[in-house]
């Protein structure tokens, strides 16, 4: 942490100074409230020790003024005129802790691991309140298919370095929820994961998202911001839809990838940032550079190690198991009892390509358990379009009695089947054929 020292005694600013050092931190230095606002608005500071009595100004008015400038920073307070009166005073006005003088180095250190404790806490409970806004169920890291297996053994061996990983992959495919698993499967997962969707701003918001400002940078800005990259910092910055990035800003992320520097917009000062970068796409950035709309430089620097995502019509083995998480994460968030899929519309789901991946599987189910009267979810719940499969495939899905041919029932009875057992010779079993026809079978219905 950047630590601001606001006492008028050089002793005190010196012992404090070594001890804050020999923790880890940057100690920052004021000897009166004129100095110590010029470096709060100038730099970023995370914690003040202020002294209650300097040597014209009283402590808590230089308190009150730090905070009437929007600064909200916790405050430690020195005093060697401890009384329960101030004491009182200085809670009620919000200050963290006190430190009385004379004190000596661990009484120090104490009062700054209650504050890291705090820190670490709040900080934990933001990021939970932003996986919880999300509203998406947490996913499965399991696989039946060998490609998702060796990918998720990929990722969690990338994520115990601190290269750059670039999540490639289509909408929906889970991008965001693995950078997450990196993240917290990595020596970082105790600091912050932020999360800057690229496409969301203009450029010049974008800019000013990823690197902060300063008052009157622009028109609207009206106090200085730290930015995501500050807030990422000793954690990870996710970059979702890194392949929207304007050229611009595409050089300021070059320069933060190669030696951990950037400035704010409107400042000319030079700052560092230990961060961790895991970008996302579903474009073709190899295209992109090609046609020059993304850096060729930084593509190489993004991809140190790539993850390919694929679709989920490419992880059919692992379509039961997701079905069914979602069901019943679903049936949990609205306070309702298990709910199931009958037969016609569990074959439904298991042959439809979903263009939409995870996302719209889960959107799907959250609407069919909102929408459904019962305890099962039937074919007359789902969506229209999973009436028909898309591709090649043959209209599909039905019960017995349905006013549909033989043919159409048998092949979403075979889907299904297939999609359920763990080897043709179980499922031939099941169909009453041998396994040369099921061969035969799954050939015409383009399952080969």
């Amino acid at each position: 942490m950047n630590i601001l020292i606001v006492d008028d005694e050089s002793n005190i600013q010196k012992t404090t100074s070594l001890t804050l050092k020999t923790m880890g931190h940057k100690a920052l230095n004021a000897y009166n409230g004129k100095q110590a606002l010029r470096i709060v608005e100038e730099d970023r500071v995370d914690a003040i020790f202020l002294d209650l009595r300097l040597e014209s100004e009283n402590g808590l008015e230089v308190y009150d003024r730090i905070r009437e400038a929007g600064h909200d920073m916790p405050v430690i307070m020195f005093t060697a005129y401890s009384s329960v009166e101030t004491a009182i005073e200085a809670t009620r006005k919000g200050v963290f802790d006190y430190v009385p003088k004379p004190f000596v180095p661990e009484q120090i250190r104490q009062a700054l691991k209650k504050l890291e404790e705090k820190s670490k806490l709040v900080s934990r409970v933001k990021e939970l309140e932003t996986i919880l806004a999300t509203t998406d169920p947490v996913l499965i890291f399991e696989s039946k298919e060998p490609s998702m297996q060796d990918l998720y053994a990929m990722a969690d061996k990338a994520a115990r370095s601190d290269a750059n990983i670039l999540l490639l992959g289509p909408s929906g495919t889970g991008k965001t929820v693995l950078a997450r698993r990196i993240h917290e499967a990595s020596d970082r997962s105790s600091g912050p994961f932020v999360v800057v969707h690229c496409p969301s701003l203009s450029k010049e918001l974008l800019e000013s998202e990823l690197f902060g400002h300063v008052k009157g940078a622009f028109t609207g800005a009206v106090k200085d911001t730290w930015g995501k990259v500050d807030a990422a910092d000793g954690g990870s910055l996710f970059l979702d839809e890194i392949g929207d990035l304007p050229l611009e800003i595409q050089a300021k992320l070059l320069r933060l990838l190669q030696d951990f520097s950037y400035e704010r917009v409107g400042e000319t000062k030079t700052r560092k940032s230990n961060v961790r970068i895991i970008a996302a796409t579903n474009r073709d950035l190899k295209e992109a550079v090609d046609k020059k709309a993304f850096r060729e430089d930084l593509y190489y620097r993004l991809n140190v190690i790539a993850l390919q995502l694929p679709g989920l019509a490419n992880r059919r083995a692992d379509l039961p198991a997701l079905i069914d998480s979602f069901l019943e994460f679903h049936a949990k968030k609205i306070g309702r009892d298990k709910i199931e899929l009958d037969d016609a519309a569990r074959a439904a789901l298991l042959s439809y390509d979903w263009p939409g991946n995870l996302r719209e599987l889960n959107n799907m189910i959250e609407r069919c358990i909102i929408l459904s009267a019962g305890k099962r979810i039937t074919l007359n719940d789902l969506p229209s379009n999973l009436a028909t499969n898309s591709g090649s495939k043959t209209s599909v899905v039905a019960s017995v009695g349905s006013q549909v041919s033989l043919q159409e029932l048998e092949e979403a009875h075979i889907r299904a089947v297939l999609e359920h057992t763990d080897s043709l010779e179980n499922a031939a079993n099941i169909l009453g054929i041998d396994t040369a026809t099921l061969y035969r079978k799954r050939k015409k219905l383009g399952l080969l």
